[in-house]
């Protein structure tokens, strides 16, 4: 077989993180054991009956077997519209301010090389979701990481970024509730943002993936909800974590309408549209008011709750996140994230998610998933306790 070498863009992408710790933990699986997998962001739900009526209903529609609409159906991007009123306050124009997209990581990853040129900056967390890197490699651009620290509640803080930075950034990632830390942002943060944002001409992309995810009654804030936010940003919600539609691959991006012109003019370039049947089952699910999403937040709660009780009983004190489906776990001192995760995996058949996978501030850390059942949760508790890790 001829052998045929792979551009520099894709020597230069980073690893995939996320499959590497899928091979790991089906690796283990292979072996016969029993792996209770937390180092996943997959929700083990399923999407809510009505949904699933809605996608077999315009399925059987012969409209929909037909290339979409380049920019995505009316119908949806005013049904997103109405999301946003109805759940937030915010006004959107659905012809000019907002953009169908192939999943909430397909937008993440195409927005750098819609606003970056070689040579600019775009600002990332530290700790966060690995794939904002893959955008800005592909852009040709560059990096400068916002350590995002326990002492700030997880926050980065704009003051400690250098000036000769800053002349070079054109675009920021925040990502709230935060994966991840689990932390939430306020609104005084937003407003910090948003002026921020409008004094160095950057545009914020606000990844907005488990906005629907808030604990203790707080219902976490949109960006978009910010005064002056549209002016120089944008939201990704995406339909995966909110109605469990994480195989759909349905999101869309809201906000300052010269960036969806310019995702729009990418991915004019890249696909035709979304499948119309899954547009129009994602229409439904915007528009409804049932009580599905609330018995849902409730279930994360009551796992988050289990949780962290269950891994006090053995000695682990831990945090319990404010939102997100995530937790975020500190690891022994003795140990790095990467040999305290193989060794969970190895000795308890737990899998969990290294920090170190998620940046240089994420060491010392463990990111856990509140994606199985309480029972499960209670058991992986009760594995790790037997390693006798945390007794004094």
């Amino acid at each position: 077989m001829t052998y045929f070498e792979p551009s520099r863009l894709l020597r230069r992408l980073p690893e995939q993180f996320f499959a590497a710790l899928s091979l790991k933990a089906a690796e283990k699986i292979k072996e016969g054991c029993d792996i209770i997998n937390l180092g996943q962001g997959n929700p083990d739900q399923p999407a809510p009956a009505h949904i699933v009526k809605a996608l077999q209903k315009a399925a059987e529609e012969p409209a929909n077997h037909k290339y979409s609409p380049f920019r995505g159906k009316q119908s949806l991007r005013a049904a997103a519209s109405t999301f946003y009123k109805r759940e937030y306050g915010v006004e959107l124009d659905p012809e000019t301010e907002i953009a169908i997209l192939f999943g909430g990581k397909a937008g993440l990853v195409e927005l750098p090389q819609c606003l970056l040129n070689p040579g600019d900056v775009a600002l990332v967390p530290d700790p966060g979701y690995p794939d904002y890197w893959s955008g800005v490699e592909m852009a040709g651009a560059g990096m400068h990481m916002l350590p995002l620290l326990e002492k700030n509640e997880y926050l980065p803080d704009y003051d400690q970024i250098p000036d000769p930075v800053l002349l070079k950034t054109k675009l920021m990632f925040l990502n709230y509730p935060n994966n991840p830390t689990g932390a939430a942002a306020n609104a005084a943060f937003f407003r910090e943002t948003a002026d921020f944002a409008k004094q160095h001409h950057i545009c914020t992309i606000h990844d907005f993936a488990y906005g629907a995810i808030g604990f203790d009654g707080e219902k976490p804030l949109s960006y978009l909800q910010t005064p002056g936010a549209k002016e120089t940003g944008i939201e990704i919600y995406t339909l995966s974590k909110t109605f469990n539609m994480a195989g759909w691959r349905v999101a869309f991006a809201a906000g300052n309408a010269s960036v969806i012109e310019a995702i729009n003019l990418f991915q004019d370039h890249m696909y035709v549209s979304v499948f119309g049947a899954v547009q129009d089952a994602a229409e439904a699910a915007l528009l409804d008011r049932g009580d599905s999403l609330k018995a849902l937040v409730r279930m994360y709660e009551r796992r988050r709750n289990t949780l962290v009780d269950a891994f006090k009983e053995i000695g682990w004190n831990i945090q319990a996140p404010k939102g997100s489906f995530f937790a975020w776990l500190p690891v022994p001192e003795r140990f790095t994230s990467q040999e305290f995760s193989d060794l969970l995996l190895e000795k308890a058949h737990v899998l969990t998610a290294p920090g170190s996978g998620f940046g240089q501030f994420g060491e010392g850390y463990l990111r856990a998933g509140l994606l199985t059942d309480e029972a499960r949760i209670w058991e992986a508790a009760e594995r790790i306790g037997k390693l006798d890790i945390f007794r004094p």
